[in-house]
């Protein structure tokens, strides 16, 4: 029998939930980007985004991506963007299959957009982390055949002082870093500069320089990140989020840092 007038909006509220995600998980789960079932036979090439560096300084945090995308030994995209805003005080980079973590990253912005419109109030930061989580526990069944997301969160909690970042693995485990952290295919190099450059304190102008020479660094080594193109103009998508929000490092910003860096190291004969 079919819900009468006045039974229809206690069913819809029933039904209803902060999180968009579980939602359309129950409701409409061929929506969702991931979950899907893959014919048998081999993966074709697809684009993949590296790398992405974030770290903290004095008051927030930085994250930053450099521009290619490969798929196998070709550069795929020089202009791909893989750090966005989140919401208003966090952002997200992505490591992995291109295409599919652009959705997840569309998929995480309007669940939090959804639950601040349901709640009346903004999710924590830690709630936000754990839902990140769960998206990516829900794309296992692709990354086990080839399509793996493996994202960069950082943000920080409105009135706080400090910012806070969190990595994952394919499964969804979700791991707190302190200081600097990165993922993709030129993490160990990036990391390893920013075990060098990192000191506690840093300005946010000290922390973009260091974000960006990281990269910089993991472009030296790694075929598949793109260390800034001055040809083309073409610099790292940088993001830094304090208490007054999420903010993107203009192009001048990143120019001025990235000439002052190629200035020194030419000056400096480096070879490495």
């Amino acid at each position: 029998m079919g819900a009468t007038g006045g039974d229809f909006p206690a069913l819809v509220a029933a039904g209803s939930s902060s999180s968009f995600f579980d939602y359309v998980s129950r409701s409409h789960p061929d929506l969702l980007p991931f979950g899907q079932n893959l014919p048998v036979g081999s993966m074709p090439a697809t684009p993949h985004g590296t790398t992405i560096v974030a770290l903290t300084f004095a008051g927030g945090v930085m994250m930053a991506g450099d521009r290619r995308a490969t798929m196998g030994s070709m550069i795929a995209n020089r202009r791909i963007e893989k750090v966005y805003p989140a919401d208003r005080y966090s952002v997200l980079g992505i490591a992995g299959t291109a295409g599919l973590a652009i959705d997840i990253v569309r998929l995480f912005q309007v669940e939090l957009e959804h639950y601040e419109k349901i709640e009346g109030t903004l999710l924590s930061l830690e709630g936000k982390a754990n839902r990140l989580g769960a998206m990516i526990r829900a794309n296992l069944p692709m990354a086990l055949q080839g399509l793996s997301v493996v994202p960069l969160f950082a943000g920080i909690e409105p009135g706080d002082a400090a910012g806070r970042l969190f990595s994952y693995d394919v499964t969804g485990g979700r791991y707190e870093e302190l200081e600097h952290h990165s993922v993709g295919s030129g993490a160990v190099f990036a990391r390893g500069a920013l075990k060098k450059l990192w000191r506690p304190e840093l300005t946010a102008d000290e922390a973009l320089a260091v974000a960006v020479e990281a990269l910089i660094d993991a472009s030296d080594d790694d075929s598949a990140t793109g260390g800034p193109d001055l040809v083309r103009q073409l610099w790292p998508v940088v993001y830094r989020v304090t208490n007054d929000g999420a903010t993107r490092v203009t192009p001048e910003a990143l120019a001025a840092v990235v000439e002052t860096i190629v200035t020194r190291r030419t000056l400096e004969r480096r070879e490495a």
